[in-house]
């Protein structure tokens, strides 16, 4: 599976939690470099989610930057599938 379709199946399951805001992060020259696929917020509490393929790697840059969004207290994760997703928050 392609990590795109993966993405859009791991949205499509958020958006349909209760109270779930999800977005989808788009590398445009305005962001920043390594962030998380996903942002959002489940019952007041941040989230940053990378998503990534069962091979799928994280770069260093993308190490980092989860690391720092979870030091500033949102929950952080790598996941490589929808359940994971759910897991995760």
């Amino acid at each position: 599976m392609r990590e795109s379709t993966l993405v859009s199946a791991i949205v499509e399951a958020l958006r349909a939690a209760p109270g779930l805001v999800v977005r989808k992060r788009h590398g445009t020259a305005w962001g920043v470099a390594g962030d998380p696929d996903l942002t959002g917020c489940y019952r007041g509490r941040h989230f940053e989610l990378e998503v990534k393929t069962p091979a799928g790697a994280l770069t260093r840059l993308q190490e980092a930057r989860l690391a720092e969004w979870s030091r500033a207290g949102a929950i952080t994760a790598v996941v490589r599938s929808v359940g994971e997703a759910l897991a995760a928050l």
